[in-house]
């Protein structure tokens, strides 16, 4: 199960796509609708978030930042 790492509240906006980039914010970006392109990403909230290896970030329903364990935690498939 996931456990809650930070708590940031976040409001969201139809349209647009939430997720946490390689610096640890949370960004945001225009999806692509049709014929219409998506637009470039922007950071919504500044978080700094460090990130352990193994574990799977992502914004939960209530706006905060939570983790899970990966199934595999980067280990390499037998041939």
């Amino acid at each position: 199960m996931a456990e809650m790492i930070q708590k940031v509240g976040l409001k969201r906006e139809k349209g647009y796509l939430y997720f946490i980039d390689k610096k640890g914010d949370i960004s945001c970006a225009l999806m692509a609708r049709g014929k219409k392109k998506g637009g470039k990403a922007k950071v919504a909230v500044k978080v700094g978030l460090k990130k352990e290896p193994g574990y799977l970030y992502f914004i939960d329903k209530k706006g905060n930042i939570s983790r899970a364990i990966m199934k595999n935690s980067g280990k390499k498939k037998k041939k």
